[in-house]
């Protein structure tokens, strides 16, 4: 097997892997998308809504928003939580959901949530959980495709959401599957 990085930085890892089946290449691609547990607010409580739009569109945009994810530190049992305390005329964005923990917070801080006219207001909290896709999508750490160059060859494009640089998106996805054999190979024995 050989692996060449073609493209490295924040956002996007694009590397050239060969030598592998067309079955690896798919487990691992499948793997960085649906495997790798990732920050997202999951649960909003509202507290006042004024405006128009229903309180399940906008926890649903809110929950799409995408959470920075520390390496290591937080398991499944942590619960982080954003705050939100809004009058309108105003757009808000994804910057104005501060959070109790300064090392997980959303990602970019521009993007918008919901547009407030004059006396319109919104104030909610969520609490932000890990999961994987295989759960929902707003868990997705990112963008992630190959392009079959060979019979063994793959070119990979791992595009981040924001949530972990995206070379982390990889090696987390390797590890995912490295513990899925393990836990095979327990049952059978």
């Amino acid at each position: 097997m050989e692996l060449k990085p073609l493209e490295d930085n924040d956002k996007v890892y694009r590397f050239s892997l060969n030598g592998v089946s067309v079955a690896y290449a798919n487990a691992l691609r499948r793997a960085s998308i649906n495997s790798v547990p990732v920050f997202a607010i999951d649960r909003i409580t509202f507290y006042e809504n004024t405006s128009p739009m229903f309180d399940e569109y906008i926890a649903h945009r809110i929950g799409l928003v995408p959470v920075l994810t520390p390496s290591k530190g937080y398991d499944e049992k942590d619960e982080i939580l954003f705050t939100l305390d809004a009058t309108g005329p105003k757009t808000v964005y994804s910057k104005e959901l501060p959070s109790s923990d300064k090392s997980v917070k959303v990602a970019n801080d521009g993007i918008p949530i919901i547009k407030l006219a004059a006396e319109q207001r919104l104030r909610l909290e969520g609490k932000a959980i890990t999961g994987t896709a295989l759960r929902h999508s707003k868990f997705q750490p990112g963008l992630i495709t190959y392009e079959q160059k060979g019979d063994d060859s793959f070119d990979f494009y791992v595009e981040s959401f924001g949530q972990m640089p995206p070379k982390e998106i990889i090696n987390k996805a390797c590890n995912e599957l490295i513990e899925g054999v393990k836990e095979v190979a327990k049952k059978v024995k």
